[in-house]
C-alpha cells in the first residue's frame, strides 16, 4: 500500500480483509484480531477503504496483549518464528471467544470512571444507570460526571474512531450508552440549574427546505455527538432563513446541510448565496445522497467565501469538523479544499459526453416503436382505487438488500446472512428488524396506505394525454416526458411515451398511477426512540418503514397486473422474481432516471386525490411526506423498459418548457440535473 501511494499518490486503495485470516476459520477471536491489526496498520500505510464486518471487529486496544503481539508479528513479518507462535497460541482462543468475553464481568471490579469508559467503548447499557449514580455520588456536581468520566470515555471512543480502531456500528452503540447516562443525570443537573457542558464545538444540521429525508443526517449527528460536538438538529424541510436565524441564535461554529432529492441541490446553492449576502463567515458542510464533490465545487463553493466542505459520509464528518474549528487549521484546510475544487472544476470542464448529442427532431425520428399488433388490455377497473395493506402482508414483499446498505453492509440478501465477512452482523440486523416488524404487527405504531388509478390514455409526441373516460374527448391531464438525446447507433432514443399507443392510431391504450407509503407514524416512533436516547432504533424504524413503502409498491403493482388492470392474470412469481422484475410492465417514478423531472408528481397527486386517500403530501420541492413513500406511473406494454434520459439539449429544454407552460428560467430550474453545464 505504501508503495502504491508513493508511486501513484492520487490512486485510492481498497481491499477485503477476510483472506488474511482464512486459515483460522472457526476461530473468530483470532480472525477478528487479525482483521483489526491489519486494518490499524493498513490505514496508516494509506488504505482508503476496507471490506470488513465492522460490527464484529474487535477494538484494537481491547485485543489481549499476547494475541495482539502475536498477530502483529505475523502481519508485519517481524521474525521467522511469528507463524509458529501464533499457531501455538491460537487454540487458547478457539471456540466462541466472544461469548466468553461478553460474560466476563471482571471490568465491574474497576473504579467507576473506568467502568464508565468500558461501557462506552463496548456499548454496554446494562449497568449504566448504576455506574452513573456511583459517579454522581463521588462528584461535587452532577455536571462534573458529564464533563469528567463520561466525556473522558467519549474522547476515548472518538480517538479510537479517528484512529480506525472503532467503526460506525460500534459508535452508534456508544452514543446510546452516553445518552442514557446523560438522561439519568439531567434531572439532577436541572435541579442545580447548571450551565451547559463544554463541547468541542457546536454544529447546526438541517435537511434543506422541501426535503424530508434525514437518515444520513441523523447518523452524522450521532457520530459528531460521540466525538463531543454539540449538535443543533433542526430536522427536515428547514427554510434558509430559519437555518441562518438559528445559527445566529445558537452561535454555532458551522452549518451542515443535507438533502436527498435533486431540487435540494439548488436550495443548498441558495443557502450559500444567502450566507455570503448576510456576511456569514461560518464553514458550510454539504452532504446527502445527491450531493457530490463536483456539484459542491462547480455550483456551491464559488458562491461563498468561507470554507465549503463536501462530506461524503459520517466517518469523514469528525475529521472535517475538527479541521474547521481551529482558525489556523481552518485556513490550511481551506487552501487544500480550494486546490481540490480547482482540480475538480477543471476536470468537469474538460469532461466530454460518452456519445454525441443529437437534435430533438433526430431523437424523435429514432424513437422506439413498440409492436401494437396485439391490442392493449382494457383494465378491469378504471378510475381511482384506495388500497389498504397490513404490515404482515407487506413483510412478504420486502427487498432486504437495500436495508443492509443503509447500515453500510454490502451484499445481496439472503447470501449476506452467511457472508464470511459481514454475515454475523447482517444476521443481527436482520433479527432486530424482524423483531421490530413483529412488534409493529402486534402493537401497531406504523401504518401503510396507498391509492392507484387506471385511465384511458394515448401518446401525443413525447407526452401522454390522459382522458376522463373511454370517449377520449375530454382531457383529465397530460403527463410530460423527456427523450434520450444522444446518438444511439444500435438502439432507440427512448421516451416513456413511446410505450403508449399514439393518438389517432385507433388503438385504445391506458396508463396507471400510484402513490403508497409505509411511513404513517414513522416520525412519531423515531421521536419516541430519540427521547429514550436510542439512536439505533430511531434509525432502524425509518429504515424498516422505507422497506415497507417499497414492498407496498411491489405488492400493489402485482395486484394491478393480475387484478385491477388484469393484463397478466396468470402471473405466478415468487418475491425474488418480483425483485428481479421478471414481470410485464414497469412503474417508473418521477425524479428518477427515466422521468427525472419532479413536478410531474403533482399530476399523480391530482389524478389520484392522493392526499385525501393516503395523507401523503408533496413539499414545495416535490419531496413526498412521509419520507417512506413511493409514487409513479404504470406502463403495461411488454416492451416497456427502464432507461436513463441523461443530458438533454437546449431544443428539448425549450420544447419541454412550452409543453409545461413554463418560461425558460423555470424549466432550467427543474431540469438542471439534465442540462449540460
Amino acid at each position: 500500500t505504501r508503495v502504491i501511494r508513493q508511486t501513484c499518490p492520487h490512486v485510492h486503495v481498497s481491499g477485503g480483509l477476510s483472506n488474511i485470516s482464512f486459515s483460522f476459520r472457526g476461530n473468530n477471536p483470532v480472525r477478528e484480531a487479525m482483521h483489526s491489526v491489519f486494518l490499524y496498520h493498513a490505514i496508516r500505510a494509506g488504505l482508503d477503504m476496507a471490506i470488513v464486518n465492522a460490527g464484529q471487529l474487535e477494538v484494537y486496544d481491547e485485543i489481549p496483549a499476547e494475541l495482539r503481539d502475536a498477530v502483529e508479528d505475523v502481519i508485519l513479518n517481524r521474525h521467522s518464528e511469528a507463524t509458529d507462535k501464533l499457531l501455538e497460541l491460537a487454540p487458547k482462543y478457539q471456540g466462541d471467544g466472544k461469548a466468553v468475553v461478553k460474560e466476563d464481568l471482571a471490568w465491574r471490579d474497576l473504579p467507576v470512571n473506568k467502568r464508565l469508559e468500558h461501557a462506552l467503548v463496548k456499548g454496554i447499557t446494562d449497568f449504566i444507570e448504576d455506574d452513573t449514580e456511583a459517579a454522581r455520588q463521588a462528584a461535587d456536581k452532577p455536571l462534573h460526571v458529564i464533563e469528567g468520566p463520561l466525556m473522558d470515555g467519549m474522547n476515548v471512543v472518538g480517538d479510537l474512531f479517528g484512529e480506525g480502531k472503532m467503526f460506525l456500528p460500534q459508535v452508534v452503540k456508544s452514543a446510546r450508552v452516553m445518552k442514557k447516562a446523560v438522561a439519568y443525570l439531567q434531572p439532577y443537573i436541572e435541579a442545580e440549574k447548571s450551565e451547559d457542558t463544554k463541547s468541542n464545538g457546536k454544529i447546526l444540521l438541517a435537511t434543506v427546505k422541501g426535503d424530508v429525508h434525514d437518515i444520513g443526517k441523523n447518523i452524522v449527528g450521532v457520530v459528531l455527538q460521540c466525538n463531543n460536538f454539540e449538535v443543533v438538529d433542526m430536522g427536515v424541510m428547514v427554510p434558509c432563513a430559519a437555518i441562518l436565524q438559528k445559527a445566529k441564535e445558537e452561535n454555532v461554529d458551522m452549518i451542515g446541510l443535507s438533502g436527498l432529492i435533486t431540487p435540494s441541490l439548488d436550495e443548498m446553492v441558495h443557502v450559500a448565496k444567502e450566507m455570503e449576502r448576510l456576511d456569514f463567515d461560518l464553514p458550510l458542510l454539504i452532504g446527502g445522497a445527491t450531493t457530490s464533490k463536483a456539484h459542491t465545487a462547480v455550483k456551491i463553493e464559488q458562491n461563498y467565501h468561507a470554507p465549503v466542505a463536501y462530506v461524503p459520509n459520517a466517518s469523514r464528518a469528525v475529521g472535517v469538523c475538527q479541521k474547521l474549528l481551529n482558525r489556523e487549521s481552518r485556513d490550511i484546510y481551506a487552501k487544500e479544499l480550494a486546490k481540490e475544487y480547482d482540480i475538480v472544476r477543471d476536470q468537469h470542464a474538460r469532461k466530454k459526453p460518452r456519445s454525441k448529442p443529437v437534435t430533438l427532431a433526430e431523437a424523435r425520428a429514432n424513437a422506439h416503436v413498440p409492436d401494437f399488433s396485439v391490442p392493449p388490455v382494457t383494465p378491469n377497473k378504471l378510475g381511482v382505487t384506495a388500497v389498504a395493506a397490513d404490515i404482515a402482508t407487506l413483510r412478504k414483499y420486502i427487498d432486504w438488500t437495500p436495508f443492509f446498505l443503509t447500515w453500510s453492509l454490502a451484499g445481496k440478501y439472503p447470501r449476506i446472512l452467511t457472508d464470511e465477512v459481514v454475515g454475523e452482523q447482517a444476521q443481527s440486523l436482520f433479527d432486530d428488524a424482524n423483531e421490530m416488524l413483529d412488534n409493529l404487527i402486534a402493537n401497531g405504531g406504523l401504518e401503510a396506505k396507498g391509492v392507484m388509478g387506471l385511465f384511458p390514455a394515448n401518446r401525443q409526441d413525447d407526452d401522454v394525454v390522459i382522458y376522463t373516460d373511454e370517449s377520449r374527448t375530454d382531457t383529465l391531464g397530460v403527463s410530460h416526458h423527456l427523450r434520450q438525446q444522444t446518438q444511439k447507433p444500435k438502439g432507440a432514443n427512448y421516451c416513456l411515451s413511446d410505450f403508449v399507443a399514439p393518438a389517432g392510431s385507433g388503438i385504445k391504450d391506458y396508463i396507471g398511477a400510484f402513490a403508497v407509503t409505509g411511513g404513517i407514524g414513522e416520525d412519531e416512533l423515531a421521536a419516541q426512540y430519540d427521547a429514550q436516547g436510542d439512536d439505533y432504533n430511531a434509525i432502524m424504524v425509518k429504515a424498516v418503514a422505507d422497506r415497507l413503502a417499497e414492498a407496498f409498491a411491489e405488492y400493489l403493482h402485482e395486484r394491478v397486473r393480475k387484478e385491477f388492470w388484469g393484463y397478466a392474470p396468470d402471473e405466478n412469481l415468487d418475491n425474488d422474481a418480483l425483485i428481479r422484475e421478471k414481470y410485464q410492465g414497469i412503474r417508473p417514478a418521477p425524479g428518477y432516471a427515466a422521468c427525472p423531472e419532479h413536478t410531474e408528481k403533482q399530476l399523480i397527486w391530482d389524478l389520484l386525490d392522493a392526499e385525501k386517500h393516503t395523507g401523503m403530501t408533496l413539499t414545495e420541492s416535490y419531496a413526498m411526506w412521509p419520507g417512506a413513500s413511493v409514487s409513479g406511473w404504470y406502463f403495461s406494454h411488454p416492451e416497456a423498459r427502464y432507461f436513463a434520459v441523461a443530458k438533454i439539449q437546449p431544443d428539448q429544454l425549450e420544447s419541454y418548457a412550452e409543453r409545461k407552460g413554463w418560461d425558460l428560467q423555470t424549466a432550467e430550474k427543474w431540469l438542471a440535473p439534465n442540462l449540460s453545464d
